[in-house]
């Protein structure tokens, strides 16, 4: 995502949110004006996910965002192979299976 040519954005991270929030699951919903993006963690064993971090966007700034990560994930790809996907989740949100 870039600045309109000639133009130069100065951006303010604080030290919170440089240190990120992990998120192992992204939820997208869309109304007719927003796109909003919930970000979950999902921890193994526990009795439900939680929302991590909530992002509304536009649809014209979702747009920017989905070619960014195409581009993105392109470069990774190139870099350290192509990233594997599974179809589920890698574990489940019940109790604990395992018996003693």
């Amino acid at each position: 995502m870039e600045a309109p040519k000639g133009q130069q954005i100065n951006i303010e991270l604080t030290d919170e949110i440089a240190e990120g929030i992990y998120s192992n699951l992204a939820i997208i919903t869309h109304s007719q004006s927003e796109f909003i993006v919930d970000f979950v963690k999902m921890m193994p064993g526990a009795p439900k996910a939680k929302v991590k971090s909530r992002i509304i966007l536009t649809p014209q700034h979702a747009k920017r965002l989905l070619k960014a990560l195409k581009d993105n994930i392109s470069k990774f790809e190139s870099m350290h192979g192509i990233i594997k996907e599974s179809e589920a989740v890698p574990f489940s949100l019940g109790a604990p299976t395992a018996q003693a």
